[in-house]
C-alpha cells in the first residue's frame, strides 16, 4: 500500500514550484486559483522573492499548500499513482485533506492564510522559542519540559518527528531551561530553531480559538481518502471532527512519529512526499525498517517517478 506524505512550514525554499508552474497548465491553473483567493502574487513569492516575504509565517503556508497541491495534480495527470492513505505533518495535513477531497483547495489556502496570521501573532515576538532535541526519547524529553516549567514559563514536545528527534516549544526562558537540561542529560545536539512564533504549544491557544471561528466557515465534505491527524496519529474519515482536530493541532503536539509507524502497521510501504523539500522522507527512513520513499518537487524528481515501480 501507499500513502502521500504533505510538508509544513520549514520546506519552503526560494524557486519552489517553478519548474512545475513553467511546464504544466493544472500547476499554473493551480498558483492562479491561490493567488486570487489570498490577493498575493504567490508565483514572485515563490519563485523570486524579492522582498523576504516567503520567510513570513503568513505567505510562508499558503505557498507550501499551494506548491504540494500543484506537485500533487500534476502527478494525478501524468501518471496512475494512487494513495491508500494521507497525512502531513502540521501545515501538511491541509494538503492531505485537499488530497482526501475533504476540503476544497481554495477553502485550504484561505485557511492557512489565516492559520498563519493567527499563529504569527497569538505571541509577540520574541517571548517564544524552538529547540529540536535530537538523541533523547520521548519520556526524557517530556520528563526535562516538565522540569523546566517553573515560575509561569512553559515548555512542552511540539513536535514527535522520529526515534531520538523531538522539537519543544514555548517561552524563551523555559525553553533555554529544558534546552540546559536536555544538553545534561545525554542529548547529542540542541539546535535552536529560527522561527517567529512557539508552535504546537498551548501558548496557541489564542491562535486556535480564531481559527475554530474560520474553520465554522468552510465546508467540510466527505473523505475519499483517510488522513492520518497529527494531534492522535489515528486514522479520520470523518467530517464532523475534522473541525475540532484542525484547532487542537495548531496548540498540540505532532505526532508524525507515531503517524508514520501507524502506516506501516497497518501495511503501507511505500511513501510519496509530495511538496517541497524531503524532510519527511528523512524522519520516515529514521522511523521504520525499508521504506521505500521517493519525492516529487520538480520536474527531475517527477522523472524519478516515473522511472521507479512505485
Amino acid at each position: 500500500m501507499k500513502a502521500f506524505v504533505f510538508p509544513g512550514q520549514g520546506s519552503q525554499y526560494v524557486g519552489m514550484g517553478k519548474d512545475l508552474y513553467s511546464t504544466f497548465k493544472i500547476a499554473r491553473t493551480t498558483f492562479e486559483e491561490a493567488s486570487d483567493v489570498i490577493g498575493v502574487d504567490l508565483c514572485g513569492v515563490c519563485f523570486e522573492d524579492r522582498f523576504g516575504e516567503l520567510t513570513h509565517t503568513i505567505n510562508a503556508q499558503p505557498a507550501i499548500v499551494t506548491v504540494s497541491v500543484a506537485a500533487l495534480r500534476v502527478i494525478s495527470e501524468e501518471t496512475e499513482i494512487k494513495a491508500d492513505y494521507v497525512a502531513g505533518h502540521s501545515l501538511g495535513e491541509y494538503s492531505a485533506l485537499v488530497a482526501s477531497e475533504a476540503m476544497d483547495f481554495r477553502d485550504a489556502v484561505w485557511i492557512v492564510r489565516k492559520r498563519g496570521e493567527y499563529m504569527q501573532n497569538a505571541v509577540p515576538l520574541g517571548v517564544g522559542a524552538m529547540s529540536a532535541i535530537i538523541g533523547l526519547q520521548k519520556h526524557e524529553v517530556e520528563k526535562i519540559c516538565s522540569e523546566a516549567s517553573v515560575n509561569g514559563f512553559i515548555v512542552t514536545p511540539a513536535n514527535f518527528n522520529a526515534p531520538g528527534q523531538t522539537v519543544i516549544s514555548g517561552n524563551k526562558e523555559a525553553v533555554n531551561r529544558a534546552t540546559d537540561l536536555a544538553r545534561s542529560n545525554g542529548a547529542k545536539r540542541v539546535i535552536p530553531l529560527d522561527v517567529s512564533a512557539p508552535f504546537h504549544c498551548p501558548l496557541m491557544v489564542p491562535a486556535a480559538e480564531k481559527l475554530g471561528t474560520d474553520l465554522e466557515k468552510i465546508e467540510i465534505s466527505r473523505y475519499k481518502i483517510p488522513v492520518v491527524t497529527n494531534v492522535d496519529a489515528k486514522l479520520n474519515t470523518d467530517p464532523a471532527r475534522t473541525r475540532g482536530i484542525l484547532v487542537d493541532q495548531v496548540k498540540s503536539p505532532v505526532h508524525w512519529y507515531e503517524s508514520i509507524k501507524l502506516l506501516y502497521d497497518i501495511g503501507v510501504r511505500k511513501f510519496l512526499e509530495i511538496g517541497p523539500g524531503k524532510t519527511l522522507s528523512g524522519l520516515i527512513k529514521r522511523s521504520i525498517p525499508d521504506p521505500v520513499v521517493l519525492n516529487v518537487e520538480n520536474i527531475s524528481s517527477l522523472e524519478l517517478l516515473r522511472e521507479n515501480d512505485f
